[in-house]
């Protein structure tokens, strides 16, 4: 224990040892650094004011290659004495050089002021010493580079504000010679701005600034225009704008411009020579695309000191001709217009042999020249004034959809027209026909274009107008043409049926002895439909084959069963020949689709057969009993009137007096008829048209009383017919008695209402 304790007195004295030795190394250690630091600071003290001496002397005698390198020296050295601001000698010497440098700028200033005089050709060493000025400038201060640039690039540029603020080139004609004078500018001075280190690009600024000045000026002068610019003239100067702009972007960018190669496409076109001009602008734009189409303007403030810092040249100047472009636009409809009349009146409304898109050449010929004008517009602009061509693009194929409506066949006109019954028919021959399915082909492809022009023209516009690009009420005016040419289709058919509608009423029904065949009338309608159906069927699309057959459909099983009321005296042998008739009509009707070669739904046959069923349900009312023909009336058809029924009577032949009472007793039990069923009446047997044998009064009578006792008869009854079901025999019996004298004309507004 005291051997252990002997040591840890003697550790711990050793230890008071070393300290006492590191307390005194620690002061000698920081004397030395002061030292040090003094002697450095001296050492560069001496140096800084020699260089500053030096600088004094080199300033004075313009020796810009070793001043550059000296200000480079004193400014290293000055950084060293930030610590010493306090110190009176260290304020004195920066202050010193402070002068000197304002005293290097004003030398290097005065020296570059006669830069562009002419001593440069005079003095040989004029050149390099600027070259060397450029060296001190890279050594003082940013802004010293910024205002030598600036008041070189204003220098430059005095002269040439001087030239077209004159009366004699301040005009929009001579604007290409504006752009002419800088390039010559530029390739005179290559040589000599060579003295300019890159970095400075001072090429690049003088342009901006020659760009901003020759906006102002074409802007002063476009406004000061009293009267509207000539369009070749205003056309001319954009173009070469363009032009410019575009070499600019090409000359900074460092890249090649996305140029379509190709010549000029010279066309000899008639007319003036202010024409000829304006068209051959137009012409070259169809060959010539703006490079970058999609990029965006940028903010003209940006960062400016290095190429394609943000800046872009398009439009730097072309964007101020945009308010001014009015005329351009309006040159554009005319000439637009002027060719679709001219489309329209060489139409021969033919189809081409061996075409397979049955379409019009002039709907392809609008959308040529549309998408023609839009790429000249394209290149000329993407803002304002090519959405204003757009709503004339709009005008213009509203106007060919007008053309196509006006084509299509109309009905009779005027006083004429009105007392021979044919107001409101439209007579359609063969070549009729094919000349409206070419037209709802041609205004479906017009639908399908005009979206698709929508398209492109929002893949090109400014993004502040691509809410405002549409083409719904193009495309509504095409679709309204195709539902005008199907009804027109229809109406031709059913103006074809209106004699075998007045045959059928014509046929003495009363005097028959047998049922035979199919009455002639019948098979007059069978040919009609065989001549058209096949040239409709292979012309129309599947789709609007299937309206047109709905149409048709919606029309012609209604007017047949009108027809009947419109027959005299039609006795049980009549009623069965005409029963005969309906099914051999509504077989005929149901094979439509099949004679156009084309597939029809399951709906279109459903409604033929509903449709049909009601006049079959009609006449085997006729050929019902006298004693139960109102129970049978009431079953078949429960939308009936008593005015309807009465009707029925006088078909039957009865006499007033028999009439008065069966119409008495109907009236008084009319209203709490009894509910009776019946089965569809798709399920009761009919004759089909082919039969050999037709029905007798017998099978009828028993088919009548048995529909008559069941008790679902008025729900299938209230199925049958579309028109009857939704407007009563009121309206179709007033339509009969107001058509007697003008041939059904007004049961075609019915259905299509």
């Amino acid at each position: 224990m005291y051997k252990i304790r002997e040591i840890k007195t003697k550790a711990e004295q050793s230890e008071t040892m070393v300290q006492e030795i590191c307390r005194d190394i620690k002061k000698l250690d920081f004397a030395k650094k002061h030292i040090t630091t003094t002697i450095t600071a001296l050492h560069r003290l001496t140096m800084l004011v020699s260089a500053v001496e030096q600088l004094q002397v080199m300033a004075s005698k313009r020796q810009y290659k070793e001043a550059a390198a000296q200000l480079e020296a004193v400014n290293q050295l000055c950084s060293h004495f930030e610590a010493y601001r306090d110190v009176p000698k260290i304020n004195d010497l920066k202050e010193k050089f402070k002068n000197i440098k304002q005293i290097l700028k004003s030398h290097v200033f005065s020296d570059f002021s006669s830069l562009g005089t002419g001593k440069e050709t005079e003095e040989t060493n004029l050149l390099q010493q600027l070259s060397d000025a450029c060296l001190v400038v890279d050594a003082l201060e940013p802004s010293v580079r910024e205002e030598l640039v600036k008041n070189f690039c204003q220098r430059e540029l005095t002269s040439y504000q001087q030239i077209f603020e004159g009366a004699e080139l301040a005009k929009l004609d001579k604007t290409e010679r504006r752009y002419a004078w800088i390039k010559r500018r530029l390739r005179t001075n290559e040589e000599i701005w060579k003295i300019f280190p890159p970095s400075w690009h001072v090429e690049y600024l003088l342009c901006i600034q020659f760009c901003k000045l020759t906006r102002k000026q074409l802007v002063d002068i476009l406004d000061s225009l009293r009267e509207k610019p000539d369009v070749g003239t205003l056309l001319l100067a954009l173009q070469r704008t363009i032009e410019f702009e575009e070499e600019l972007a090409e000359k900074f960018s460092g890249g090649p411009r996305n140029r379509e190669i190709g010549s000029d496409v010279e066309e000899n076109d008639k007319g003036d020579a202010h024409t000829q001009t304006v068209l051959d602008i137009r012409k070259k734009y169809e060959k010539k695309l703006v490079a970058n189409s999609g990029t965006e303007e940028k903010d003209l403030h940006k960062d400016l000191s290095v190429p394609g810092a943000g800046f872009n040249f398009q439009g730097i100047i072309s964007s101020c001709f945009e308010p001014h472009l009015t005329v351009y636009v309006e040159l554009e409809e005319k000439t637009l217009m002027e060719s679709l009349e001219k489309l329209v009146q060489e139409e021969t409304w033919e189809i081409e042999e061996g075409s397979q898109t049955n379409i019009l050449s002039s709907s392809m010929q609008v959308f040529l020249i549309i998408r023609r004008s839009l790429k000249r517009c394209s290149a000329l602009t993407k803002n304002q004034t090519l959405f204003n061509l757009f709503k004339v693009f709009q005008r213009i194929l509203k106007a060919y959809a007008a053309k196509l409506l006006a084509k299509l066949p109309k009905g009779g006109t005027g006083i004429v027209a009105a007392a021979t019954g044919t107001d409101g028919q439209i007579r359609t021959s063969d070549k009729d026909e094919r000349v409206i399915c070419y037209i709802v082909n041609t205004a479906e492809y017009c639908h399908n274009t005009s979206g698709e022009l929508a398209e492109n023209v929002s893949k090109m516009i400014d993004s502040q107008f691509l809410d405002k690009v549409d083409m719904t009420e193009v495309q509504d005016e095409f679709s309204a043409v195709i539902t005008k040419a199907l009804m027109t289709l229809v109406h031709g058919l059913e103006t074809k049926f209106d004699a075998e509608m007045a045959a059928m009423t014509r046929v003495p029904w009363g005097t028959l002895e047998s049922v035979g065949d199919q009455s002639e009338y019948v098979n007059g309608i069978n040919s009609i439909l065989a001549s058209s159906i096949p040239v409709l069927g292979r012309l129309l699309s599947p789709i609007y084959f299937q309206f047109f057959l709905d149409k048709l459909a919606a029309s012609l099983a209604p007017r047949f069963y009108l027809n009947i009321y419109k027959c005299k005296y039609i006795p049980e042998t009549g009623a069965q020949q005409m029963l005969l008739d309906t099914q051999a009509v509504k077989t005929i009707l149901l094979d439509i689709p099949a004679l156009g070669k084309q597939t029809s739904g399951a709906s279109y046959s459903k409604f033929v057969s509903r449709e049909m069923s009601k006049a079959e349900a009609l006449l085997k009312v006729i050929l019902s009993p006298v004693d139960s023909v109102g129970n049978t009336y009431g079953a078949l058809l429960p939308e009936g009137t008593p005015q309807d029924f009465q009707r029925i009577l006088e078909l039957k032949g009865l006499r007033k007096q028999d009439q008065q009472s069966i119409l008495d007793d109907f009236n008084k039990h009319g209203s709490g008829m009894m509910q009776p069923s019946a089965p569809p009446l798709s399920m009761v047997p009919a004759t089909p048209a082919t039969a050999p044998a037709p029905p007798t009064a017998a099978s009828t009578l028993a088919l009548a009383s048995s529909i008559v006792s069941r008790e679902d008869v008025l729900t299938r009854a209230a199925a049958l017919g579309r028109g009857a079901a939704t407007t009563g025999f009121k309206r179709f019996l007033a339509l009969t008695e107001a058509a007697k004298d003008r041939k059904d004309g007004p049961f075609r507004k019915l259905f299509n209402a």
